[in-house]
């Protein structure tokens, strides 16, 4: 039965992005004649490459070219969906000026971000903070993440770096892109199938790579169970570890997938 959901929400999908793909030029015209009041500066265009790399336990890399929004969440007309608000991201950061948000946004229905950062700011004249945060759907919660960037202007870069209590310093990633005039561009036309692109539609092995790949990584028993063992040893040698986990102003927060993934 949750094939039949599976193949359900993918023709969904399909349905969905194929129509709205045709009114996209109906949608374009309207904004031409009916300009959004979003001021022009709210959003700053980003076009480039990302870069992964994973060392252990098989190793695998590949790239694939992005295009990413850089908003202004103070001025934009509403936070892009299942995103932190502006104030939210403040309250997190315990900053009090302008909140930056990185992300690809949703195209004709459909949105698949492996990555959102938060550039939050203090007001000129205090001690100025950049800090961030990042949302990956895919990823065990042992490794320790450690991410740099610059301050978004004419380019961007991002670099990601994971090491993990059995595996290492083995997981690498970096972004790196340049800002595109946004002047002339319709962002609904710039970021069209952004999210439904794939590596493997620039990387004409990848199939045959990630297959390979999963042959010798099996199961990934590097991976299983660990993340269960890794909490219930820290709750015998802490009492207040559960506690801990539940404080409410951690940096991440459990959501259930939405039907038919759940």
């Amino acid at each position: 039965m949750e094939a039949l959901y599976l193949v359900c929400s993918i023709f969904s999908t399909i349905l969905t992005s194929f129509t709205l793909s045709l009114l996209l030029p109906f949608r374009l015209l309207l904004r031409r004649l009916f300009p959004p009041s979003t001021p022009a500066d709210a959003i700053a265009l980003y076009e480039g490459t990302v870069w992964h790399e994973r060392r252990r336990p098989v190793h695998h890399s590949f790239k694939y070219s992005v295009r990413y929004a850089l908003i202004d969440l103070d001025h934009a007309l509403h936070s892009p969906p299942d995103h932190l608000s502006p104030r939210q991201a403040r309250d997190i950061a315990r900053t009090n000026g302008p909140v930056f948000l990185l992300t690809i946004p949703p195209s004709v229905g459909y949105e698949q971000n492996p990555l959102s950062l938060y550039y939050c700011y203090d007001f000129e004249g205090s001690n100025r903070c950049d800090q961030y945060t990042m949302g990956r759907k895919s990823a065990d919660m042992l490794g320790s993440w450690s991410m740099r960037t610059n301050t978004p202007g004419d380019t961007l870069v991002v670099n990601i770096s994971v090491k993990h209590p059995k595996l290492g310093d083995y997981f690498t990633a970096s972004l790196t892109a340049n800002r595109v005039s946004s002047s002339s561009v319709q962002h609904a036309l710039f970021f069209w199938l952004m999210p439904h692109k794939h590596p493997r539609y620039g990387y004409p092995s990848y199939k045959e790579d990630a297959m390979e790949r999963d042959r010798n990584l099996g199961c990934c028993q590097a991976f299983a169970t660990q993340t269960d063992k890794h909490q219930r040893a820290e709750q015998s040698r802490d009492p207040n570890f559960t506690s801990a986990m539940n404080q409410k102003d951690r940096w991440f927060r459990w959501r259930d997938a939405k039907w038919p993934w759940c």
